[in-house]
């Protein structure tokens, strides 16, 4: 008897750990911005472009600068795949909020390692803003904003 309730203790302790109340929406959407990153860290310029929403309205906003339309955004991501481009997101933080069945809103604080070509990389960390837009063929990110302050208050 002391050994069940032993486990079961143990049980609840690891429930504690994890996102056990996580809608299917919410476990997409991490699995999609998993995905995001990891085409990102590959430079598969062609598999980024199937993830952003294809409209004119999809949002980056990067270096003080507005990329509009998907194709924009992979013509910047180009350009900045020439030099060093990594990203390190920290999953630990990782929030979203389901606004309805097809729109979520995500933050997570992402370590990014860039630099120009020939000159060294350095390391910024921002907190990032994702909306994403659920379609017939899954989810899309419609925009994207970069926030230098990267704790949740």
């Amino acid at each position: 008897m002391k050994r069940c309730a032993l486990a079961v203790g143990a049980l609840f302790s690891l429930l504690a750990l994890t996102p056990a109340f996580a809608t299917p929406q919410e476990d997409e959407t991490r699995a999609f911005f998993t995905r995001f990153v990891a085409a990102q860290n590959a430079h598969d310029l062609t598999r980024i472009r199937t993830m952003l929403w294809d409209s004119p309205k999809m949002l980056w906003f990067a270096r003080g600068e507005a990329n509009w339309g998907p194709d924009a955004v992979v013509s910047k991501l180009k350009e900045y795949y020439k030099g060093t481009w990594q990203l390190q997101p920290d999953m630990s933080h990782f929030s979203v909020v389901m606004l309805n069945d097809d729109v979520a809103q995500l933050m997570v604080p992402v370590a990014f390692t860039r630099g120009h070509p020939g000159e060294a990389a350095q390391v910024d960390t921002f907190l990032i803003s994702q909306t994403l837009l659920k379609g017939k063929d899954g989810w899309h990110v419609a925009s994207i904003m970069p926030l230098a302050d990267t704790h949740f208050k």
